[in-house]
């Protein structure tokens, strides 16, 4: 018997690359996906692979790499979160008209919830969309195994297939059988056709034919076909099911008794549905119950959707996750059986916000003294949490801090007192969406304050290396990337980098910038400090014992504006103390208290003389 190991969902979809022998595998880390690549590195370390690993600069070059790989006969992944397969959409499109020669997988990890996105959006519809299959997994096993299924099939038909787990398949855990892994030797052999990698609108008509002959035989696919849980139930209705769904549902008809009473159908592959699974739900079936995150996929393709509850009649919730629950009262419902609504004490709810030491909080307090009443877009990452100090009015998506901070310059243009604008953006999302919206600013000379918040890492997600930190995926060393000479090649006048840390210091140079950009154009302020949490760059930082004097007289100043987590005001107290065990040491709070309570340890105390 194979030995298990407890893996993390995104653990096991990295094993079951590993087991199927994929040549490149990309990404660019995004919640609930993140741990999918670091994951794969850790294995090509530890079974010395020859793959190619890469964190890519955003998701559409992430996806172009790995798909040369494929247009080449290699096995390739690109890994991303739903919201990156937007990113992702141009190549998308064009890759499943042009096909592939080796299995290529796209695994875009949704987030019903949504819990760390800005939107639920489903990419399941984008894989239809797109005219490509898309599997359904149901739990990290299954994902494992599902990623041996989803190259054969891609090179059974040379078409792209899309894996889309949700956030509880990719941070569930669960006991995994490792296979060996698979030392591919396929030698990469592009074979030149220009009508079909360069194919111009009249190839392409014809790719389209093509593709459309592709999802037929998909959609006959045995392997991939809707399978009954439970063979031997018999009954007037069905419960059809996808994902962590019909995981769900299966321990729900255990628990309930209704297992040999209500077949329960897991689909596997949403899209393209089988059509011989269709005809037959139509032909044994008067009433279905279709349960499936977060759009109706399925349902939609189901021929006589009278007979069917989902989500297009509002039986299925159309927001959020469908949790244990939820799917409860749903198969309760369907089934005419009592649903007993579980006593649960929810526990009192704490607002995220912004670690304590993290140099955001210095830079966005700086912001709001450098443009008080101003105009704050803001951007994808930790510092969206700026929203807490006020300092944030806008995040729509990767890169839109710039574009909407000159969209509300254009707006304003013609008034008498145009707002000072402040945008604010990672530096990792400056390297992923920014800098062709700064160019843009620069070419219109819009007038405006931005402010990279360079922290040296993907914090966010876990951390992992941007274009400027010089390591790779694996942790071998590449070219760091110069973020000052990236900035004045987009053209940019006014550069000053500055250390939040020293906040008197960094709001001068805030409004320095200010009045700068109000004559001028946009002025580009980079915010340089290191994430406490990167262990590459912890342990450098000088601890500066911080205490409250007895001038403290309970304001709550502090607190309200700077939000640090180590310092506490408890009901009914007269002032302000510090948590020693949150407190970095970083000493930033010095300079926030407006009558000076907050000072610095002298070291003769310190040392108790």
């Amino acid at each position: 018997m194979k030995k298990k190991v407890l893996m993390l969902g995104n653990e096991a979809i990295a094993q079951g690359l590993a087991e199927c022998g994929c040549r490149v595998a990309t990404a660019y880390p995004g919640t609930p996906s993140s741990e999918i690549l670091a994951s794969v590195a850790d294995l090509v370390r530890a079974h010395d692979l020859d793959m190619h690993v890469q964190w890519a600069v955003n998701e559409k070059v992430a996806f172009e790499i790995a798909y040369a790989g494929a247009m080449s006969g290699l096995r390739t992944a690109v890994a991303m979160k739903q919201v990156g397969l937007n990113v992702a959409s141009d190549p998308l499109m064009s890759a499943a008209y042009m096909g592939v020669r080796g299995g290529f997988v796209v695994i875009s990890a949704d987030d019903p919830g949504p819990h760390s996105s800005q939107t639920e959006q489903d990419s399941r519809l984008m894989a239809m969309m797109a005219k490509i299959p898309v599997l359904d997994p149901g739990s990290p096993r299954q994902a494992r195994d599902m990623i041996a299924l989803a190259y054969e099939l891609s090179e059974t038909h040379e078409i792209p297939v899309m894996l889309r787990p949700t956030t509880r398949v990719c941070h569930a855990r669960q006991d995994v059988a490792p296979g060996p892994v698979f030392r591919s030797a396929t030698v990469p052999d592009f074979q030149k056709d220009p009508t079909r990698w360069a194919a111009t609108p009249k190839f392409r008509f014809h790719l389209h034919g093509r593709l459309e002959e592709k999802l037929v035989a998909v959609a006959e696919f045995e392997k991939t076909a809707p399978r009954q849980l439970n063979e031997s139930a018999t009954g007037a209705r069905a419960v059809v099911a996808s994902g962590v769904a019909a995981a769900h549902a299966e321990e729900i008809l255990r628990a309930l008794g209704l297992w040999q009473t209500l077949p329960l159908f897991q689909v596997i592959q949403p899209f393209p549905l089988h059509r011989a699974f269709v005809a037959d739900l139509a032909e044994r079936f008067p009433e279905i119950l279709v349960i499936e995150e977060t759009m109706g996929v399925i349902e939609m393709q189901l021929a006589d959707r009278s007979r069917v509850r989902g989500k297009l009649d509002n039986v299925v919730p159309r927001v959020g996750e469908l949790g244990p629950e939820t799917v409860e009262k749903l198969i309760c419902e369907f089934a005419g059986v009592p649903f007993q609504i579980a006593s649960v004490i929810a526990a009192p709810g704490r607002r995220p916000t912004l670690c304590a030491g993290c140099p955001h909080r210095a830079s966005f307090f700086a912001i709001k003294k450098a443009a008080p009443r101003g105009i704050y877009t803001s951007d994808i990452g930790c510092y969206t949490l700026g929203l807490n100090l006020g300092a944030v009015d806008t995040v729509l998506c990767m890169g839109a801090a710039i574009s909407q901070a000159a969209g509300f310059y254009q707006a304003y243009k013609g008034e008498a007192k145009p707002p000072k604008i402040v945008a604010t953006i990672g530096d990792s999302t400056f390297f992923h969406a920014g800098v062709p919206a700064l160019i843009d600013a620069v070419t219109q000379s819009v007038r405006f304050v931005l402010v990279i918040l360079d922290n040296r890492t993907t914090a966010m997600t876990g951390n992992q290396p941007t274009p400027a930190t010089g390591i790779g995926a694996g942790g071998e060393p590449l070219r760091p990337l110069d973020l000052e000479r990236l900035v004045h090649g987009c053209g940019v006048d006014y550069l000053q980098t500055a250390d939040p840390y020293d906040l008197p210091a960094f709001i001068e140079t805030l409004k320095d910038a200010v009045a700068w950009s109000r004559e001028n154009g946009p002025a580009v302020v980079i915010s340089r400090h290191p994430c406490l949490l990167d262990r590459r760059q912890g342990g450098s930082e000088p601890f500066i014992d911080i205490r409250i004097t007895d001038g403290c007289d309970g304001c709550g100043y502090c607190i309200e504006h700077f939000e640090c987590p180590a310092l506490i005001m408890a009901d009914h107290a007269e002032r302000v103390t510090i948590d020693a065990a949150l407190c970095s040491g970083c000493g930033v709070c010095i300079h926030v208290c407006p009558k000076k309570s907050i000072e610095a340890v002298a070291s003769d105390l310190r040392e108790g003389k």
